[in-house]
């Protein structure tokens, strides 16, 4: 078996040289706090404004800013609390209560991601619709995911596809949503028909129960009625003896008992047939309430067919302009080093920059400072047609927060658990990216716990992954939308930090992908390609590393995509 080194925190701790707290705050000194950078829940001073004669100030304006730039404008701040979610709920609750949907649907998050606490996906969802019903579109994503997952509310897939729809601008005659409609209807069907036919097999076994106790019944019936020999006479009970005097005789209790327990067990049975029944009545009604969209013509050629009389429906098309942000850690002050991160992200940002025109900014051996100034800075670079790629490779490792896991990246000053002082909370980094104006966001990390990123469901693979032809109609709805999207290198678990030839297991395919194609390749067929290579080449050094793909939520998803555009295939 190969050697495994994993990217987990905490397997080897160096004795720290007296020089590292001084280098680690001469760090923090010249680029300034962490603390500035992080996004919090900011009340302004209210406006001063002037009617007629008088002057009056309006009430305080709620915002999500750093915290450097919050108390720059005036503003009031609560610093982040995990253990109590009302110091950030104090911030959107009246504006929430005065009906504006954006506090509305803050408030919505803050109760299903419950800040330290246990999440209370009820009120989430009351907020959640108040909002969603005033068309606001990150209310109905967010309530859509709850109908998926059944919290707060039993699970309807195709109740959470058609909010999704809602929040994504789709018309119900979309080919797009009736295509993934039926595949919703499809399963919700096959498993109600499993439902009604196991409860009607349950249904006709009780009956058959009931027609032999029933036949057992009437063989009773018929049969003549047996006496029993007197008993002896006990001369010494007066009850014996009045027994003894007594002309009738006893009957035996098998004439009649056993009767009335078959008819308790029929009675028994039956009301067990009757709840089953009823229990199928409730089932074949929903059978009967979903809902039947009309048959799309064509539907697959109309979504998967590049040769239509349009022509090429990416010509001339815009994609915008690509950026990305590539951190490798590998020389850790405190912890063990890891191998193949910095090769890993100057191989993929020599890729990304050489064939796919991005602009790359590499960071190596970063600081918590460093990593924050870079992602912050990105709000004032980024323009709304942008593209984003990040892409995080080092330590990672996660903590308990309440009933839920919190992940996070380790910069080269982080301490090992449970010291958690200069950690990047993925919360911050999900808070980071619901500010930035750039339309199309994929965050790549390949650290132990990634997938703690996003608690959101798997991605819906609207776009065929295994195409990479597109229709007008589909480039066009694609294009128009804003994307969160996140792959990690092995869910919400440890992953390899070698087995790739010089790199990791993840980075040799991401790299090998991305290097051999010349096609328009969106994230979701990027990701078809990546699960299996990686899976087998983990498998095969006794190592199960399994990819994951999702949106990432809270941060401003609108059910766009990520497109990888080769020099010789863009406009």
């Amino acid at each position: 078996m190969a050697h495994i080194t994993t990217r987990l925190v905490g397997v080897l701790i160096f004795l720290v040289a007296t020089a590292a707290p001084a280098a680690e705050a001469q760090d923090t000194a010249s680029q300034g706090s962490v603390s500035d950078l992080q996004v919090v829940d900011c009340l302004l001073p209210g406006q001063v404004r002037r009617l007629g004669q008088s002057r009056y100030i309006t009430a305080r304006r709620p915002i999500m800013t750093t915290a450097g730039d919050c108390r720059i404008r005036g503003g009031e701040y609560t610093e982040f609390d995990r253990a109590d979610y009302r110091t950030a709920l104090a911030v959107w609750l009246p504006a929430a209560e005065a009906g504006d949907p954006e506090a509305q649907t803050n408030a919505g998050e803050i109760f299903e991601k419950g800040l330290g606490t246990t999440p209370n996906y009820g009120a989430a969802l009351i907020w959640y619709r108040k909002a969603a019903e005033q068309g606001y579109s990150r209310a109905q994503f967010n309530l859509g995911t709850l109908y998926e997952r059944g919290l707060g509310v039993e699970a309807d897939k195709l109740i959470a596809l058609n909010w999704y729809r809602k929040a994504w601008d789709m018309p119900e005659d979309s080919v797009i949503y009736q295509t993934a409609a039926r595949e919703a209807q499809d399963q919700q069907r096959a498993k109600l028909e499993s439902e009604i036919s196991k409860k009607s097999n349950q249904i006709t076994l009780l009956q058959s129960q009931v027609d032999r106790l029933k036949v057992s019944i009437d063989a009773l019936q018929q049969r003549p009625e047996t006496t029993e020999p007197t008993p002896p006479v006990n001369n010494d009970s007066a009850q014996s003896s009045e027994q003894a005097n007594d002309p009738t005789p006893a009957t035996t209790a098998s004439a009649s008992l056993p009767s009335d327990d078959l008819r308790d067990q029929i009675a028994q049975l039956e009301s067990m047939i009757a709840g089953l029944s009823e229990a199928r009545s409730e089932v074949e009604t929903e059978y009967a309430a979903i809902p039947v969209f009309r048959q799309p013509k064509a539907v697959t050629a109309e979504l998967a067919s590049s040769d239509s009389n349009e022509g090429d429906p990416t010509e001339n098309t815009s994609f915008g302009q690509y950026y990305a942000l590539i951190i490798g850690n590998s020389d850790y002050r405190h912890m063990v080093d890891l191998t193949t991160p910095q090769l890993d992200v100057e191989k993929i940002g020599s890729i990304l920059e050489g064939r796919y025109g991005f602009s790359v900014k590499v960071l190596l051996n970063a600081s918590d400072v460093e990593v924050m100034h870079a992602i912050n800075d990105l709000n004032s670079e980024l323009d709304e047609d942008d593209n984003l790629l990040i892409y995080y490779a080092g330590h990672g490792s996660q903590m308990e927060m309440g009933d839920l896991q919190a992940g996070y990246w380790l910069p080269v000053n982080a301490d090992p658990p449970p010291r958690d002082t200069h950690w990047i909370s993925n919360e911050s980094i999900t808070r980071h990216l619901g500010r930035l104006k750039a339309k199309r966001v994929l965050v790549v990390a390949d650290s132990c716990y990634a997938g703690l990123l996003s608690d959101a469901p798997d991605y819906l693979f609207l776009s065929q992954p295994g195409s990479n032809n597109y229709s007008a109609e589909f480039m066009k709805y694609k294009l128009n939308r804003s994307s969160r999207l996140m792959i990690s290198s092995g869910g919400n678990s440890p992953v390899l930090d070698n087995g790739g030839t010089g790199h990791s297991v993840f980075a040799s395919a991401f790299i090998n992908i991305l290097g051999a194609n010349e096609q328009i390749m969106s994230g979701p067929q990027l990701f078809s390609q990546l699960k299996p290579v990686v899976l087998e080449r983990s498998e095969a050094v006794g190592f199960r590393q399994e990819p994951d793909f999702k949106t990432i939520k809270i941060s401003g998803n609108e059910a766009g995509d990520f497109f990888f555009v080769p020099a010789s295939a863009g406009s």
